[in-house]
């Protein structure tokens, strides 16, 4: 026979359940609609069309308008040894999340470990990503980012970074306990990933090989996208209890460390 208890029990947890998913499912809409935003905000067409001119850096050649190999290398070796960083902290942050079971007994701290990669490397991107604008470059700041559509995409990654660091931060501390905190992580994931499909890399439009550069450029890109989508993805089911929760759970920080290693191997 049917226990009653037993069927308002399970009817009571498809109602729980359901009603994550669909917070889930709003927050991803929300995610995207808030990628959409920051495209539309980060295209100037003007500053577009000029961009992709000449790229405005020190060093540019200006009889031609074009910047000089020693320039073109410098810029190469900066772009590269920033998403080599970035997937080193990114790597990392999913090794801590995958081993920070078997020693948060004897060193507590380390639940800390993984969003503290978030915020170093938010913080590196946000100071560092564009070594044009001041204290590096004779560029203001203000004024040097928002004239350009990379450098913009560029400081909203770095916010991106930086709120699921401090986010997380808080959840560690239990300072943070509401359900549309463990939320936070899978909606900035797809919002940053949607981001990468439109990232200009104007840097790349020089030189004699440009075309198969911003080809590579534009693969190695979407690569990302696609890690970093199913890593937003895969983290928020691992939020839905269901019977494939821990699968998930180990999934997401393996597809994280995945992600960071294709970004250390970024070449232009």
């Amino acid at each position: 026979m049917n226990d009653p208890s037993m069927n308002i029990n399970l009817s009571d947890e498809l109602l729980r359940v359901s009603g994550v998913v669909c917070n889930g499912t709003r927050l991803m809409l929300f995610a995207g609609i808030v990628a959409l935003a920051f495209l539309v905000l980060s295209i100037d067409p003007l500053a577009w069309s000029q961009q992709h001119s000449h790229h405005e850096h020190p060093g540019m050649s200006m009889s031609a308008n074009e910047p000089t190999e020693g320039v073109l290398l410098d810029w190469k070796r900066e772009s590269e040894g920033n998403h080599h960083l970035a997937g080193l902290f990114v790597a990392l942050s999913g090794l801590f999340i995958l081993t920070q079971s078997k020693f948060a007994k004897k060193f507590p701290a380390i639940g800390y470990a993984w969003p503290a990669c978030f915020l170093l490397s938010g913080l590196f991107i946000l100071i560092y990503s564009d070594t044009e604008l001041w204290p590096f470059g004779p560029k203001p700041w203000i004024q040097g980012t928002i004239t350009n559509p990379e450098v913009i995409q560029h400081k909203i990654f770095a916010v991106l970074l930086l709120g699921v660091g401090l986010i997380e931060t808080a959840r560690v501390r239990k300072r943070l306990r509401a359900v549309w905190a463990a939320w936070v992580f899978p909606v900035l994931a797809v919002a940053g990933s949607f981001l990468l499909l439109f990232h200009s890399h104007s840097a790349g439009m020089h030189g004699s090989t440009h075309m198969a550069v911003m080809s590579r450029i534009q693969i190695e890109h979407l690569s990302y996208a696609v890690t970093g989508f199913s890593i937003g993805l895969v983290k928020g089911l691992a939020e839905v209890p269901t019977r494939w929760q821990r699968v998930f759970a180990k999934l997401w920080p393996m597809l994280m460390v995945a992600l960071g290693v294709l970004l250390m191997g970024y070449v232009e």
